[in-house]
């Protein structure tokens, strides 16, 4: 409306104070209804061309955003492993500080395995004090049996001397039973002797292996445990928890709740731009915003990052090809921003949906004598015109109460 207002003032007016006053020509007699396209087609010609113009080179270099939203990050309330609820800790929409517990599974049969574990470390313990003793009686078993071998080495030996001086006084068949009973007790020597090596490899690793095992088992059983306890992994509020003692969760299918962290977007908002104004977004450019969850106020914001890729174009690789006819839709530009003074998005709620307008601003440009001579002019003139997109945001910051509430 702005723009058709100036335009109308340089080109309708002119044309037709020119039929006034130069051709005598006045409205009611020679200029009717039906005659004014006729008469003044100049002027209407030529304000047509001109707020068509105006509005063209407004809304590139000062371009309204589609959408501007408060984003905030959400985390799933999710636990380790799925399994009946057996306590809960917190209420629905209740604020929790980091760790804090929030509910617990049933940990009856990770208890079981634990107390299970714990018996076969007594027994293992058991069994260690049991094989001390066997080593014990293996050891002297084994000492023994030398002893035995070694008296039937000395008998033989001796019987075989007295053989060698009197051949008349041992006979051969005393000889060859010497001869048994030195392999007899070399053989029950060897038995022994295996006996403790068997007792003492059962008591140095067997059962420590054994323990070890049993020790590991508890500890899975403990983390179980542990790990049934879900805590909350920062601070912030839980919404949408409804548990209760005995609901069934899964990490997979079913999430427990959703909380949400007290510092979600540290202030920053999202704005989507048509393709087309891509050139004039650039970091640090003005932006306004309006927001119904803060209604009558204009927040000033700044671009402080524009995504370098369009959403619109990404693909996933897939057991299909891509036909470009199925992606028609024209993506966006997305820039981040951020409040050019500190408190001034506080009391706006994070998700809310706002309208926003950027400006352009090459005023450091010419300052600097980047732009200079018609084109500096014409820089300040354009840059100017955004004076029009600010009275239509502050029009619609004084109107959005009333589309909300009475026309909605």
């Amino acid at each position: 409306m702005i723009e058709l207002i100036f335009s109308a003032l340089v080109t309708i007016l002119p044309d037709y104070l020119f039929r006034r006053y130069r051709q005598g020509k006045r409205i009611g007699h020679e200029i009717t209804l039906f005659n004014v396209w006729y008469e003044l087609r100049w002027g209407l010609t030529g304000c047509a061309v001109l707020a068509i113009a105006l509005i063209t080179v407004i809304f590139h270099f000062h371009p309204t955003a589609l959408t501007v939203q408060a984003p905030f990050r959400t985390v799933s309330v999710l636990s380790e492993r799925a399994g009946r609820v057996a306590e809960v800790f917190v209420e629905n929409n209740a604020s929790v500080a980091e760790g804090e517990a929030l509910f617990r599974l049933d940990t009856s049969r990770q208890e079981a395995a634990a107390e299970t574990a714990r018996r076969s470390i007594a027994e293992v313990d058991a069994a260690m004090t049991l094989g001390q003793s066997d080593l014990a009686v293996a050891r002297g078993q084994a000492d023994a049996a030398q002893a035995a071998f070694a008296q039937a080495l000395d008998d033989l030996v001796r019987r075989e001397g007295i053989a060698e001086r009197n051949n008349t006084v041992v006979s051969a068949q005393e000889l060859q039973r010497l001869k048994n009973a030195v392999m007899q007790a070399e053989g029950a020597r060897d038995a022994a002797l295996a006996v403790f090596e068997g007792a003492q490899t059962r008591l140095n690793e067997v059962l420590p292996a054994q323990r070890a095992r049993a020790e590991a088992q508890l500890a899975e059983a403990q983390t179980e445990i542990a790990l049934s306890t879900v805590h909350a992994e920062i601070s912030g509020t839980v919404t949408q928890f409804l548990l209760k003692p005995g609901d069934l969760v899964n990490p997979i299918l079913r999430p427990a709740g959703i909380l949400v962290p007290d510092v979600t977007g540290s202030g920053r908002f999202v704005a989507s731009f048509k393709q087309i104004s891509a050139p004039v977004l650039v970091e640090g450019m003005l932006v306004e915003i309006a927001c119904p969850s803060k209604p009558m106020a204009v927040v000033p914001m700044v671009i402080a990052e524009r995504q370098g890729v369009i959403a619109g174009g990404q693909f996933r690789p897939g057991d299909a090809l891509v036909d470009g006819f199925d992606r028609r839709r024209p993506g966006t530009v997305t820039v981040f921003l951020e409040p050019v003074f500190q408190g001034h998005t506080d009391d706006i709620l994070p998700g809310s949906q706002c309208v926003g307008v950027a400006y352009s601003n090459r005023g450091l440009a010419m300052a600097n004598g980047e732009i200079r001579g018609f084109q500096a002019f014409v820089t300040g003139l354009v840059d100017g015109m955004g004076i029009a997109n600010a009275i239509i945001m502050r029009a619609q910051a004084v109107l959005l109460p009333v589309k909300a509430l009475v026309f909605s």
